[in-house]
């Protein structure tokens, strides 16, 4: 059999990534330049076209993977992995990494290395996930990864998100609602129409009928385009000048955790693509993914990519392997061409903001239904550090708007707000939101003997000041690494390890324990 390069259920698939990765786009030209500070000439010349090549590799070789697979199983209808920019991961970096830095030091240069550091960890742990990845997942409870996940979708994502859609309902709640309805209910449209694309379709329509009619709900973008072609350009230098600053090393609290859930994240993709009947194998899909990260990082992009979910969705389209082509090939000409700076002109962002709310309530859903039903409560209590990290950057915010510092108004919080608890949750709070669920996990299972290990870890972790530690400046909240960082949190983690290592040999000499359930898949 000669397989086919598209067929007609590609033009569906295609409109389908497109939108997904238009929107990761244009959100990353809004929040770079409103968050990080990132002037429109480096997001134009540096970071959309880095993203572009990491983007083109990664479709090129799973269209390619897809039709391997056809050709060995004799089949067609096979569909490539759809893959793009880590969702995730761009809001994590620009909220936890990026814009952090920017408040501090108001320096885009070194905002911009310090994304490309992370983009590199990221990149390096995708590689190495694809040799490691199946026994980090054996070894790692599943409410413990997903929880985290879940944290930073359902504050960093969806909260601040539904908050802008509803401060401009009359051009993004219906959109919000078509996409909310079409992919919730399943619903097919007329013609096939994919529901993301009408849904964002609508939003335009009526930004620019009520901008017609003298209600001006949508202002276009003001930055002047001209076209020009902006090819990638290898950054080299800059990537080797944080390698040895501890600007980004400062922020492996959150980027080992992203890295971590990138690849565990694409071991369950890889899974779902098999029960749709695609079974690829997992280290060349580990390590294209790896490696499209690693050029993102190399060509200027902060940001890394990841196998998308949803696999299965994309082979009830039709689609195949020219999906995957036709987006890396459409996203590649539009950002060469700074086509991003034109779209912000047309498409108004509050139009697609229904499709990220749509992730963010997802991913949550998702943390609580893929895990023991029991296992409910070592989600919820691994929300908590994701949690306090978005209501600390509420009032982080709020203070600054007033021209307030923390430093100065903690003392007047007193018991009113416990700031100082708030802070050490924040602190590490992907990391801590693991810890705390695996324990949480395993102690429902009373397997206290790997929670004491969890437990142990936390108390590590804390020492050298991974989570929890921290310094309160006048210029504001500082890390603090090294020995005995956080000795409170230490010494309590110990003896909590210390009690689960004694309730495990209670057990053994009672006998007592309950049939045990696999709570790591």
């Amino acid at each position: 059999m000669r397989p086919r390069w598209f067929v007609h259920g590609d033009i569906d698939g295609f409109f389908g990534l497109f939108i997904d990765n238009l929107l990761q786009l244009m959100v990353i030209a809004v929040l770079c330049k409103s968050v990080c500070g990132l002037p429109s000439e480096l997001i134009t010349s540096r970071i959309l076209p880095g993203a572009a090549v990491s983007i083109l590799i990664g479709n090129l070789f799973y269209a390619w993977q897809a039709r391997q697979l056809m050709r060995k199983t004799g089949r067609d209808d096979v569909t490539a992995l759809p893959y793009g920019i880590n969702t995730p991961s761009l809001f994590a970096y620009v909220f936890l990494i990026m814009g952090p830095i920017y408040q501090e030091t108001r320096n885009p240069t070194l905002v911009w290395q310090v994304g490309l550091f992370a983009c590199l960890m990221s990149g390096l742990m995708e590689t190495a996930g694809a040799f490691v990845g199946d026994w980090l997942r054996r070894h790692t409870p599943r409410a413990a990864l997903l929880s985290a996940l879940a944290g930073v979708a359902i504050t960093f994502i969806a909260m601040g998100f539904i908050f802008q859609i509803f401060a401009s309902p009359a051009i993004a709640i219906l959109p919000m609602m078509m996409i909310l309805i079409t992919y919730a209910s399943r619903t097919k449209l007329p013609l096939g129409l994919p529901g993301g694309l009408v849904a964002v379709l609508t939003g335009v329509a009526l930004a620019w009928i009520f901008r017609a009619i003298g209600f001006p709900y949508f202002e276009p973008s003001t930055e002047p385009y001209a076209l020009a072609i902006h090819p990638p350009v290898p950054v080299p230098g800059d990537l080797v000048a944080l390698l040895t600053s501890p600007k980004g090393w400062q922020y492996m609290a959150v980027i080992f955790p992203m890295g971590l859930f990138n690849v565990i994240g694409s071991l369950q993709n890889l899974e779902s693509a098999e029960a749709a009947g695609d079974r690829y194998e997992t280290r060349p899909s580990l390590l294209a993914n790896g490696i499209g990260s690693l050029a993102a990082a190399l060509f200027g992009s902060t940001f890394p990519t990841t196998i998308y979910i949803g696999h299965p969705a994309w082979k009830a389209m039709g689609a195949r392997a020219g999906y995957s082509i036709l987006n890396g090939a459409v996203v590649t000409l539009l950002c060469l061409l700074g086509g991003i700076t034109l779209v912000l002109k047309v498409i108004p962002l509050e139009a697609t903001l229904g499709i990220l709310l749509w992730i963010g309530i997802i991913i949550t859903a998702q943390a609580f239904q893929e895990v023991p039903k029991s296992h409910a409560l070592a989600v919820a209590f691994g929300l908590v550090p994701s949690l306090a990290a978005w209501a600390l950057q509420l009032v982080e915010t709020s203070l600054r708007k007033a021209g307030k510092s923390l430093f100065e108004v903690a003392p007047a919080f007193g018991n009113d707000l416990y700031i100082h608890g708030m802070i050490a949750l924040n602190q590490g709070f992907l990391l801590s939101s693991m810890v705390l669920a695996a324990i949480l996990a395993f102690v429902i299972e009373r397997e206290f003997l790997k929670a004491a290990g969890w437990t142990a870890t936390a108390a590590v972790l804390s020492m050298i000041g991974l989570i929890h530690a921290y310094d309160l400046t006048p210029l504001g909240i500082q890390n603090k690494f090294g020995v005995l960082a956080a000795p409170a949190f230490a010494t309590m983690y110990g003896l909590t390890a210390a009690l689960l290592v004694m309730l495990y040999f209670i057990g053994r000499s009672t006998n007592d324990s309950p049939p045990k359930q696999a709570i790591v898949d």
